[in-house]
């Protein structure tokens, strides 16, 4: 079953802005020959495949919503908000803390956020695009006016550390946004699009979960397959996205793509025609941090001042479910 979600085209709904944005890595940086120590690989490998050269991995207080917490008050501190104007918070993560409460309401009682609503969303690396299709929906329909959309994740506590295909590729780290209700025209969110297919769910899973004490859960993935169709279904969702809007490849000026693999990032930008500085990558440096990895490329684009308001951006990830989609923004 695919899904789809798209923009409600109305003058009468609110425009809506993303505001703020900010991220939080973890202190300990492992490198390629850190990693040689332990397993059986090469920064050589790793570079040549992945594009990889180092990756942050998370202390034992460095939770999903410790990182969150952190990266949500960066995003605020960035729209210049306060706790007290967030309405929802809406954070996507495979890691949570606990089966409950949500890692969104241990996020909400440390920002001192004082009312409104929290939960969890599980889309794995397309959480971030998930999360941020739902606040646009709670925004345009009234229920909420300024929503905290983070994606936050702790994956180096479900990989196994003998597996090299797998054991290099991720990190730990967070990242959020602010979006807010604003007046309707050009600017804010101007569409996300959804999809997942369950019958691909074994080429990315997590072979456990909370619920198994038998099991508690490792990362397992086939990596090949994975690759196959990121680049194919990525790029469906890229034109889907641009045909809602009546834009052309060459209107995107930025593309901030899910931070996987160096080779699929460089894939979707030469086939949108964009020269390797208007793509977004951090993936050398943060490796796949999954539902954090866009909102991380994003706050660190914008910070640096690369990502301008008045820019159309366009954001596109595939994750475990299988499921992938995409959201384009004019800041």
């Amino acid at each position: 079953m695919i899904g789809q979600s798209r923009r409600d085209n109305s003058r009468d709904l609110p425009g809506v802005h993303l505001v703020g944005a900010g991220g939080y890595l973890p202190e300990q940086v492992v490198t390629n020959s850190d990693l040689a120590l332990r397993v059986e690989t090469s920064d050589e490998w790793i570079r040549e495949r992945t594009g990889i050269c180092q990756r942050h991995l998370a202390a034992p207080h460095e939770t999903a919503a410790y990182m969150g917490t952190r990266a949500a008050q960066a995003a605020l501190d960035d729209a210049g908000l306060q706790a007290a104007d967030v309405d929802a918070i809406i954070l996507a993560t495979s890691t949570p803390d606990q089966a409950f409460p949500a890692t969104a309401a241990r996020v909400q009682a440390a920002l001192g956020v004082p009312g409104g609503f929290a939960f969890d969303l599980a889309a794995a690396c397309s959480g971030f695009i998930y999360a941020m299709a739902s606040a646009d929906a709670f925004i345009r329909n009234g229920q909420a006016r300024t929503v905290l959309v983070i994606g936050s994740e702790v994956y180096s506590r479900i990989l196994d550390w003998s597996d090299r295909s797998t054991c290099v590729l991720f990190g730990d780290g967070a990242g959020a946004v602010v979006l807010r209700a604003g007046e309707p025209g050009t600017r804010g969110i101007l569409s996300t699009h959804l999809h997942a297919d369950g019958g691909f769910g074994d080429l990315l899973y997590v072979d456990g979960a909370v619920g198994r004490p038998d099991r508690p859960g490792t990362l397992r993935m086939q990596g090949r397959e994975v690759f196959r169709h990121a680049v194919a279904k990525l790029s469906a969702s890229v034109d889907e996205a641009l045909a809602a809007n009546g834009l052309a490849h060459a209107d995107v000026d930025w593309l901030v793509p899910h931070q996987a693999n160096k080779r699929i990032i460089d894939a979707m930008g030469r086939k949108l025609g964009l020269p390797p500085e208007r793509v977004i990558v951090t993936v050398d440096r943060h490796a796949n941090t999954s539902a954090a990895s866009i909102p991380l490329a994003l706050a660190e684009a914008m910070r640096d001042g690369r990502i301008r308001r008045g820019d159309l951006v366009l954001m596109e990830a595939l994750g475990g479910g299988m499921t992938w989609g995409s959201a384009l923004v004019r800041m």
